[in-house]
């Protein structure tokens, strides 16, 4: 199987329903039949085919804004981070069928630097294996990453700042270039499109995005995907900040030993790209089905595979067993990924560093074709 086969991503990406919380959609009325009768003709005319009802949906939630004199600063917020994530959601949507690594890092850092280097190096290697970078469109590391992957494979999510200097030279006037107002729209952008997380050393910006992509993953809103922390050959600050988490965070209970699954620290670049990679060798993706966590795989387990992962993955369910299968009738919505082959399971609701080395052990497991 070619490289750009095995990174292609499904064509429905819906991050709302990867984690428990998963709020099922209930279409809601403004409380008047007739009201609500045209807006249904409007949307039917305006063509929105099978997002009819969410377009409904978010037309009734507009004018009951409206209705609650909900104030003009509040109102210009939320349309203008309604236009920013319509903006970005065109500008991703043509490169869906690509895997993506966010990078993040310090815009300060100098060309000369080692990290400056580790990025330029990483953002090719990981072009090579046909991933796109995204990045904040800034300097330093963020401009090293793009400037590895080209312009081609590579993504600016600029930020408009009082001291902003603009987009670095790799990505700027491209447009898969956006320009966003607010911080959290931002945000999830990076979260949402990303298959992966790759953190350079940085400052309290690279700190915030990556305990925040953490505790996203950590308490299931987002889904487990590969985060590595990047340091320059023989660098120490991905390994300091590692051991203040043990001394400081893992000591007093404030989290837990799974917690470290969720994560690596390196200095070693090859390494830092073979956790991507490895990562989605037999995994896909995953989703959850009335409670149930649906895996697909690339392969068919082995029936001894799968016995060894209800031994050693047994305590981290709910009820019931590891179970391979066909895809549920309610992933129908995903069709490029209907024919891939399934487990099922029920795992307790926490503990998603559990999920994640359950995600490394399948991907080392046998496969029924290597068993043939």
């Amino acid at each position: 199987m070619s490289e750009k086969a095995k990174n292609e991503q499904s064509d429905h990406r819906d991050f709302t329903g990867v984690g428990w919380a998963s709020v099922p959609f209930h279409r809601g009325s403004t409380g008047d039949e007739e009201l609500d009768r045209r807006i249904s003709e409007l949307v039917a005319d305006w063509k929105c085919g099978q997002n009819a009802s969410l377009i409904e949906e978010m037309i009734i939630t507009a004018l009951k804004l409206g209705h609650d004199e909900v104030g003009v600063g509040e109102l210009k917020l939320l349309n203008r981070a309604l236009k920013e994530m319509r903006t970005a959601e065109n500008v991703f949507h043509p490169y869906q069928h690509r895997r993506k690594v966010s990078v993040y890092g310090s815009a300060r850092t100098d060309p000369s630097a080692p990290e400056f280097k580790a990025a330029v190096e990483f953002g090719r290697k990981m072009s090579e294996k046909d991933y796109m970078v995204i990045t904040g469109a800034g300097d330093g590391i963020m401009g090293a990453a793009n400037l590895g992957a080209g312009r081609e494979s590579s993504f600016g999510l600029s930020i408009n700042l009082p001291f902003e200097t603009g987009a670095n030279e790799t990505i700027r006037d491209d447009l898969k270039l956006i320009d966003f107002n607010y911080f959290f729209t931002r945000k999830l952008s990076f979260v949402k499109e990303a298959d992966a997380v790759a953190l350079f050393p940085g400052g309290f910006g690279t700190m915030d995005e990556g305990f925040e992509q953490l505790t996203l993953i950590q308490t299931g809103k987002s889904t487990v995907v590969p985060l590595v922390a990047v340091d320059a050959p023989g660098g120490t600050y991905w390994k300091t900040w590692k051991q203040f988490l043990e001394e400081h965070l893992l000591r007093r209970g404030l989290i837990s030993e799974e917690d470290f699954y969720l994560f690596k620290v390196t200095d070693d670049l090859d390494e830092a790209v073979e956790e991507i990679l490895g990562f989605y060798r037999l995994f896909h993706s995953y989703r959850f089905v009335r409670g149930k966590m649906v895996i697909r795989l690339r392969e068919a387990l082995s029936e001894n595979a799968l016995a060894r992962l209800n031994e050693d993955f047994g305590g981290m369910l709910e009820k019931g067993r590891i179970e391979q299968t066909k895809a549920l009738k309610e992933e129908a919505d995903e069709p490029s990924l209907f024919s891939m082959p399934r487990l099922v399971c029920s795992p307790k609701r926490r503990g998603y560093g559990m999920y994640r080395k359950l995600i490394d052990a399948i991907n080392k497991a046998e496969t029924k074709t290597a068993v043939k």
